[in-house]
């Protein structure tokens, strides 16, 4: 439940954005809103949900896609 999860964290910060499954196994997280928020979410994203299992974090800034909303892919 990471991505249903980062979901509804991202929405409640008011992010946009989306969560996938990388075929390796990974979640990727694009986000884009204010920085305080993002901030928050990568804090989040460390911990994830009760039941997740986060190994690993690792940012990367990049250029805007202009996403609205956030998804599940």
């Amino acid at each position: 439940f990471y991505r249903a999860s980062a979901k509804q964290q991202a929405k409640a910060l008011g992010l946009n954005g989306y969560a996938k499954n990388l075929s390796d196994g990974r979640v990727e997280v694009w986000l884009e809103g204010a920085p305080q928020a993002i901030t928050q979410m990568q804090q989040w994203l460390k911990i994830g949900p009760s039941a997740a299992i986060v190994e690993q974090v690792i940012y990367q800034p990049c250029e805007s896609l202009n996403l609205s909303g956030f998804e599940v892919q």
